[in-house]
C-alpha cells in the first residue's frame, strides 16, 4: 500500500527479483492517490494496480475500497511502504500480524501521528539526536506502536538538512529492512497455517 514515489515499494520490488523474498509475492498495488508515482513502478513490474481515492471519501468507505481489492487479490499480509493513511482500529484487527508498516525513525522517537516524511526528520534535527534511522513494525491500532520487527540505526551529520537525511534514512535502513521484515513476516504466517 502506497501514496507517493514508490521507493519502498521499488525495494520490494527489487529484494523478490534477487530471490531475497522467497515466502513473499506481490499480489498487487494499491495507492491512497491515482497520481502516486508506485502505481507506474508496479505496472512496470507486473504488478496488478489498484486506487483507493481518499479524496472526499468517509474513512469507512475508503477501507471498505482497500478490503475489496485486498480480497480480490487474495492478499493476506499488508505492507505499508509510504502509505499516508492511518487506518481504523476495526480495520486493523481484521489483520492481527498481517500489516507492517516501515517508520523513519528508530521508534518510539519521532513517531505517532504526525510524524511522516519529511517531518520526521525536521523533528529529528530540531531535536538534535546523533543517530536516527527506520523501523519496521506490526501495525496495531496505535499509530506507530505496534511490535518492532526490525530497526537499523542511521548517523546524523553535521550539515544534514531533512531532505539530505531522509534520503540517507531511505539508503541506509528503509530499504534494506523492509524486504527482511517482509520475509519474516510472510514466513511466520506460512509457518502457522
Amino acid at each position: 500500500m502506497v501514496s507517493g514515489g514508490g521507493t519502498n515499494l521499488q525495494a520490494l520490488i527489487d529484494a523478490r527479483a534477487a530471490g531475497k523474498m522467497p515466502h513473499v509475492e506481490l499480489t498487487c498495488v494499491i495507492a491512497s492517490r491515482p497520481d502516486a508515482y508506485a502505481l507506474t513502478r508496479a505496472q512496470s513490474a507486473g504488478i496488478p494496480t489498484h486506487v483507493a481515492d481518499r479524496r472526499g471519501a468517509a474513512q469507512a468507505d475508503f477501507e471498505r475500497q482497500i478490503l475489496g481489492f485486498l480480497e480480490a487479490d487474495g492478499a493476506q499480509m499488508l505492507i505499508l511502504a509510504g502509505f499516508m493513511s492511518i487506518l481504523s482500529a476495526d480495520f486493523v484487527r481484521r489483520y492481527p500480524r498481517r500489516i507492517l508498516n516501515v517508520h523513519p525513525a528508530l521508534l518510539p522517537a519521532f513517531g505517532g501521528k504526525g510524524f511522516y516524511g519529511l517531518r520526521v526528520h525536521e523533528a529529528a534535527l530540531q531535536r538534535g539526536v546523533k543517530l536516527t534511522g527506520a523501523t519496521v513494525h506490526y501495525v496495531n491500532e496505535i499509530a506507530d506502536g505496534g511490535e518492532i520487527i526490525l530497526q537499523k540505526a542511521v548517523e546524523v551529520r553535521p550539515g544534514d538538512t531533512p531532505p539530505i537525511l531522509q534520503r540517507r534514512v531511505m539508503e541506509q535502513a528503509e530499504w534494506l529492512l523492509l524486504p527482511q521484515a517482509a520475509e519474516i513476516a510472510a514466513r511466520e504466517i506460512l509457518e502457522n497455517e
